[in-house]
């Protein structure tokens, strides 16, 4: 599978001395940043310095600006449910470095572990899963009428891509990832598109992920081949933003952090023109990560109010695109499986596992020793199916 990247370069040197905001950190805070790389490529950082930065990438000024997600004054109850045994998990644990596990079945806490000195109440980015939190808005602007269509062109959205590309692209063709413009995923290659992107001057007046986007060439036909494109995902973060007339956060906060029972404050962090990275960095407690799945179960609806379009989550979460992995698909920036699970996926590990059938979420922060290319990734994948065998099997 492609490699799957934060979408955004980390920017800036940490610069540890002098500033009235250096001095106003807290000691974990200052302990951070003396770990922290000088080195933006967060595919360069030591795993120490990842362990360090993946919780606190929202309080370090000299990285991003973050934009504050209030959360909700009635928090959903997460009870405790029956203890799920999990033959190995201590094993698991360790191979995976967790930091965050949450297992919720009929949405009870079956099964809640932490690790690398990470605990209930702290933040830890997200990568990639924010590119489902992203997909969701789309879903929460249709019913709200801002968006009329996903067959739309996106160029109706955002005016600045006429005349590129993507004029001829639709939102849905955005949201299966299969608009047809050429772009490299490779974060390895420094000329990679999502290397190039990340360090590009914007256009005066155009927002960053635009002015980018909007010079690249066709490879293929809109709607003919699904490639993996992270900028893309930041467009849909402008065009929900455009068409909503709101910060992608506050839009989140009203449809999604609230409504769906948030218990902690969330950040998202922002572009260099100041709109929130849609296809990444969005800093939650592990258990709040679990709840997006418990909202998307309840398919959008909330004490008898219908947030989302009856049909969103059917539509989002169902294979729309083959990836060429067998038993696997991409629906509306969620990954699906044939099983009818369905997950949201960020580099080192972040996840959320959603299994309609067994009323199951399963959520994970984790701090990999690779991004996606070493032998987590299919442990991970052996350890959904066994949680599955074990509810099956009454456990």
């Amino acid at each position: 599978m492609r490699k799957r990247t934060i979408g955004v370069a980390v920017a800036g040197a940490i610069l540890l001395a002098g500033g009235a905001w250096y001095a106003s950190l807290d000691k974990e805070t200052r302990g951070v940043l003396a770990a922290m790389p000088t080195n933006a490529d967060v595919l360069s950082w030591s795993v120490d310095q990842r362990d360090a930065a993946f919780r606190a990438m929202d309080r370090l000024p000299v990285l991003a600006e973050a934009a504050e997600i209030a959360p909700s004054p009635t928090p959903l109850a997460l009870p405790a449910g029956k203890p799920l045994a999990i033959p190995g998990i201590d094993s698991y644990l360790a191979g995976q470095r967790a930091a965050g596990l949450v297992i919720l079945q009929d949405g009870k806490v079956r099964f809640e572990r932490y690790g690398l000195d990470f605990d209930a109440d702290g933040r830890w980015t997200s990568f990639s899963v924010a590119k489902s939190f992203t997909s969701t808005l789309v879903g929460a602007a249709i019913a709200d009428g801002a968006i009329k269509s996903l067959e739309d062109k996106v160029s109706q959205y955002i005016p600045d891509l006429r005349g590129s590309a993507y004029d001829d692209v639709t939102i849905r063709q955005l949201l299966t990832m299969s608009s047809g413009v050429r772009w490299n995923e490779d974060y390895e290659d420094p000329q990679a598109d999502v290397a190039r992107f990340n360090n590009a001057v914007p256009d005066a007046g155009v927002d960053a992920t635009v002015s980018y986007m909007r010079k690249l060439p066709r490879a293929h036909p809109p709607g003919a081949v699904w490639h993996y494109n992270t900028g893309e995902t930041n467009l849909i973060g402008v065009l929900v933003s455009s068409a909503v007339k709101k910060p992608l956060s506050q839009y989140l906060q009203e449809k999604v952090w609230q409504p769906g029972g948030m218990a902690a404050p969330a950040t998202w962090l922002k572009g260099k023109t100041g709109h929130e990275i849609a296809g990444c960095c969005l800093q939650a407690t592990t258990r709040d990560f679990a709840r997006l799945g418990l909202f998307v179960l309840a398919n959008g609806a909330v004490g008898g109010r219908q947030i989302m379009p009856a049909d969103w989550f059917a539509q989002a979460t169902t294979k729309q695109k083959d990836i060429g992995a067998p038993g696997r698909g991409y629906g509306f920036q969620w990954w699906t499986y044939d099983d009818g699970a369905v997950a949201a996926q960020g580099i080192f590990g972040q996840g959320i596992f959603i299994d309609r059938k067994r009323n199951l979420v399963i959520a994970s922060n984790a701090d990999w020793t690779r991004a996606t290319e070493g032998p987590e990734p299919e442990a991970r994948e052996a350890f959904y199916k066994q949680v599955q065998a074990l509810i099956d099997a009454g456990g």
